[in-house]
């Protein structure tokens, strides 16, 4: 939506002033601050709709810029960016709060879809559940904290995984469409298909150790999925 205020918060000249430049062009206000601790006290202004944070800055790095602004209670969506990639960066990330996770080199394309699937959301509101916090079984799933635990111990899940778990936690019960769970979920043009879908539930049930027998998550033949708590 135009005229919403973006802080990009990157070292690298060159990627800050493209990000700048084309964010700018699609009718974004934006912000640029070159270090985690000007960064930090920009994002806690309360002045900006949504956060870019680079993984690695000089003075104070991404994640515990992102993991202060959380402890704050600050709700502003964080988008990070990292050179190395990888599903650890990405649990990591995501553990200490940020919302989503993109790789560099990124398209730009992406990028902007990821941003306005994080607005989209933001502008909405929270989850209808109205709590951050779900347990089903031996598991807690702690959306303000970013963590899944097991029996008290932290579970690892990627990125996709995560998201995937929260939105079927957020409905407790309810028959979720394949198509549905693309467009929130995933929230963005990457053609993605209702297979993927599929192929993340599976590898969800996996990580909750119900390949065999699902206890949670469930299938509903012919439409899709639900979760029960």
């Amino acid at each position: 939506m135009a005229g919403e205020k973006i802080l990009i918060v990157e070292d690298e000249p060159g990627i800050a002033l493209t990000l700048e430049d084309r964010l700018m062009a699609e009718g974004y206000l934006v912000a640029v601050r070159r270090d985690g601790i000007r960064g930090e006290e920009e994002a806690r202004s309360g002045n900006y709709d949504a956060l870019i944070l680079d993984l690695m800055l000089p003075d104070r790095d991404g994640l515990t810029v992102c993991r202060n602004l959380r402890r704050s209670e600050s709700n502003l969506p964080i988008l990070m960016l990292t050179a190395r990639g990888g599903n650890l960066d990405m649990v990591v990330g995501l553990q200490q709060g940020a919302d989503d996770y993109l790789a560099k080199p990124f398209d730009m394309g992406v990028l902007l879809a990821r941003l306005e699937a994080l607005l989209r959301r933001s502008r909405t509101g929270p989850s209808s559940s109205g709590s951050a916090v779900t347990e089903f079984g031996i598991y807690r799933l702690d959306e303000a904290q970013g963590e899944l635990l097991k029996n008290q111990q932290p579970l690892a899940l990627n990125a996709q995984e995560y998201r995937l778990l929260c939105y079927l936690a957020a409905h407790p019960n309810r028959v979720l469409e394949r198509d549905e769970i693309l467009d929130q979920v995933w929230g963005y043009e990457s053609g993605t298909t209702t297979r993927t879908v599929d192929v993340h539930v599976a590898k969800l049930r996996y990580r909750l150790g119900e390949s065999e027998q699902p206890k949670h998550i469930q299938t509903v033949r012919g439409r899709g999925y639900q979760f029960k708590p």
